[in-house]
């Protein structure tokens, strides 16, 4: 008999160098209190152990129906390996998890009622920073109720880890990544644009974690930051310098407001 997929929904982590966290994060998802998933992992030629982890932990959970391993045949970056998990998956609804982030317990079942409440295409939450543990650092951002294309360039508030989607109202070629630096951001940008409205749970039921000092996330490097966001304004949107002036001054504000 084949599986009902309508009230899944379908978990996408790239993956790439995680052997320090992905036992966390797929607890995380094992410990959900909205049973109805699937986790999609897309290994993006990782040359850690991160593979044989989550082999391992599928098969000693027995988790072979649940959990499903695709290897990209080389490095194409996180944009190609979200991709590809969105066109691996089955549910009707997509969320995303970066693979060194851990979420709430309750984070699927809350905002999967939040989204059917809502009747939303689109919706995020709220989330914590945390330490190199994913402990919690006490520095919540908290989200607006909703955030449509003109806010959305002023205001990056809406974070990989927290979204999800219904693919019944925004299909799954809809939601494939530019392949781009800040691909996440520029596809949000890029279905506010269409006219879609993002709804915001102001609940914090992510801890997004971040490296030390000495990390070298992309996300750790400001500079990169700030050329990444600028050439959204300019590539990916197609502003003129003034316009992209304006929205990053607002951007590089609420940047600094969320981090201190």
């Amino acid at each position: 008999m084949a599986r009902d997929y309508s009230g899944t929904v379908s978990v996408i982590i790239p993956v790439y160098r995680l052997e320090n966290y992905i036992i966390d994060t797929l607890n995380c998802i094992v410990e959900q209190s909205y049973t109805d998933w699937e986790l999609i992992l897309v290994d993006d030629h990782s040359d850690d152990a991160s593979s044989e982890l989550i082999e391992k932990y599928i098969s000693d959970k027995g988790l072979e129906d649940k959990i499903l391993l695709f290897h990209q045949t080389d490095e194409k970056g996180a944009a190609s390996a979200r991709n590809r998990g969105m066109k691996e998956s089955h549910g009707r609804y997509v969320a995303y998890l970066d693979g060194d982030d851990v979420w709430d317990c309750n984070k699927l079942e809350k905002e999967l009622r939040f989204m059917k409440d809502k009747d939303a295409a689109f919706v995020f939450t709220g989330y914590e920073f945390a330490d190199e543990n994913a402990v919690g650092l006490g520095k919540i951002v908290h989200v607006p109720e909703t955030i449509n294309y003109r806010q959305a360039l002023k205001n990056t508030t809406i974070f990989t880890s927290t979204v999800m989607f219904d693919t019944n109202k925004i299909p799954r070629d809809k939601l494939m990544m530019p392949i781009m630096k800040s691909e996440d951001t520029a596809l949000w940008w890029r279905l506010l644009r269409e006219g879609n409205i993002a709804y915001g749970l102001d609940e914090n039921l992510v801890l997004y974690r971040r490296p030390g000092k000495n990390g070298k996330s992309l996300s750790s490097n400001k500079f990169e930051a700030i050329k990444r966001i600028w050439a959204l304004y300019r590539k990916a949107e197609g502003l003129n310098v003034f316009v992209s002036a304006y929205y990053f001054c607002f951007w590089a504000v609420r940047a600094v407001l969320r981090r201190i």
